[in-house]
């Protein structure tokens, strides 16, 4: 453990997994535990709002997974590593239960957790998560490939994110030696996201807590796949939200309004 790091909103603290940080924000508060997992290209800092909306009943704790934010790359970025992670970050926090909530990555980190640790989650909040992914097409993130991870200036890196520059331009860090980089590398993602991929209807399956599906009305999981997903798995309810595969970050209210009125019924 390392010095921890107090905000307006939020501690930042970490652990150390073989050599490797895990960093963390914890929104503090003395309500049940909810753990939240970001998706790729994104941090736990995305969860603040959702933190102050579900205050005081629920304490929200979000690590920014393996290479991305403040936690430092790993040598792999395979379903085990994840797990291990958030496995690693539970201990560390002595939380025997608690509801895992995640985004795209994060859901189908917290669902596969669920299956392997059934005794340690009380409910599931799933945004935007498939039971199966990428089965037939392309890596969606390989366009990450053509983006530079560091450059001597901000404005150097800026300029050569291009277009995607908007996206990223407020997460850059800056490094002890001056130099700038992006909050995650390219190649890690890209690589996470192809292992992510792949048919987990038996994870998703494999537990009957409470589950709360939210998805997007221009999200990226098929209609036939919420309404199955829904159909197959016990308790389990589906809410569509007007907004993107981001339901979170875009429409945070509507959100919200959907976590807590779930929740109220854990």
């Amino acid at each position: 453990m390392t010095e921890t790091i107090r905000t307006d909103s939020a501690t930042r603290a970490e652990l150390v997994i073989d050599g490797r940080r895990l960093s963390y924000l914890d929104f503090g508060g003395t309500g049940r535990p909810l753990v939240a997992l970001h998706g790729h290209l994104s941090e736990a800092s995305t969860f603040a709002a959702l933190a102050e909306a579900l205050r005081p009943q629920w304490r929200v704790i979000a690590p920014d997974q393996r290479g991305q934010g403040e936690s430092d790359r790993a040598a792999d970025y395979s379903r085990e590593g994840y797990l291990g992670d958030l496995q690693a970050l539970l201990d560390h926090l002595a939380l025997d239960r608690v509801v895992l909530l995640g985004h795209s990555l994060g859901a189908i980190n917290a669902y596969q957790f669920a299956a392997r640790h059934p005794g340690r989650v009380d409910a599931l909040v799933d945004a935007e998560g498939p039971a199966a992914l990428g089965l037939d097409g392309p890596n969606p993130l390989s366009f990450l490939l053509n983006l530079p991870y560091r450059a001597a200036s901000r404005e150097a890196l800026v300029a050569g994110l291009g277009p995607a520059a908007p996206y990223f331009a407020d997460r850059l860090r800056r490094d002890a030696d001056g130099s700038w980089r992006l909050p995650f590398h390219p190649q890690d993602m890209y690589d996470s996201e192809e292992q992510v991929h792949g048919d987990h209807w038996d994870d998703w399956t494999a537990t009957s807590c409470p589950a709360l599906l939210v998805h997007g009305t221009e999200g990226v999981v098929p209609a036939e796949q919420v309404r199955a997903m829904v159909e197959r798995r016990a308790d389990t309810r589906a809410v569509e939200v007007e907004a993107d595969h981001l339901v979170y970050t875009n429409a945070p209210e509507a959100f919200a309004a959907a976590v807590r009125d779930f929740l109220a019924t854990v």
